[in-house]
Order: C-alpha cells, then structure tokens, then sequence
C-alpha cells in the first residue's frame, strides 16, 4: 500500500500539526486569545487606513515593525503560560498578559477609528475601562 500525497492530506497534516502547538504553546485556545487575535488584526487595518488617510504613505518597514511588535506580543503571552505552568496551573499569568496587551489594542483601534472619523461604539468604551480593572477568571488578582 502507498501513500499518495494529496493537497488535502498535506493540508490537514499541516492543520493538525499547527493546532497541537498552538495547544501546546497556549494551553488550548480561549476566547479571550481569539478576541486578541481578532484585535490584533483590526488595529493593524486601522492603522493602515489611518497612515493612508493622513497621507503618510504605505512603509514597508513601519508595516514590518508593527507586525514585529504584535508576535512579541504573542510570544509574551506563550511565556506568560509557560510562567502559568511553572507556577502549577491556572492561568493568572497568561489571562493578565492577554488583558493587558487587549486593551491596548483597543485603545489604538479607538484612536485610529478616531483619525479615520469613525465613532467608536460606546460599549467598546466602557469595555476598555473594565478590562483594564478586570480579575484573571481563575479569581487572582494580577
């Protein structure tokens, strides 16, 4: 018997692998890190639309270091679980890295939806306040 390579047996090997170290690196995937991701992708196209509108011009290298930024971000954040592991479970550690680089990515998404004259939701608003004074939901304070 052999083994023929399709393209989605390639990309289903390629699925599993990338899922177990994401599990391995996060800890599973909660939606706390999905709302990061998902910040982390609005922030970066506001920021660009933003540059755009203010006539700044597309920088390959601006583009380059942002990008650069948010995967520190993420790896903060994979360190912070290896901290949480270190410590015997829970996730205090990782939840307050999450929370925290969060409301940072809101803020610059309220001020680039800002530059760009867009209203920025007011439940957004209030969001950012409480997560910035929000428990980790193991109930340790960070």
């Amino acid at each position: 018997m052999t083994l023929h390579l399709t393209p989605g047996l390639v990309l289903s090997s390629a699925g599993a692998v990338v899922g177990s170290i994401l599990s391995f690196a996060y800890g599973g995937w909660s939606e706390a890190l999905t709302a990061l991701v998902v910040a982390i992708g609005v922030d970066y196209v506001t920021g660009v639309a933003a540059a755009v509108k203010r006539k700044q011009g597309l920088s390959s290298t601006i583009g380059f270091r942002g990008l650069t930024m948010k995967g520190i971000m993420l790896l903060v954040i994979l360190l912070a679980h290896r901290i949480d592991v270190l410590l015997g479970g829970g996730s205090a550690v990782m939840s307050g890295a999450i929370y925290f680089y969060l409301v940072n990515e809101l803020i610059s998404i309220a001020e680039n939806c800002g530059e760009l004259g867009i209203p920025f939701p007011d439940k957004l608003k209030s969001l950012i306040a409480v997560l910035r004074d929000r428990e980790p939901p193991d109930g340790k304070q960070q």
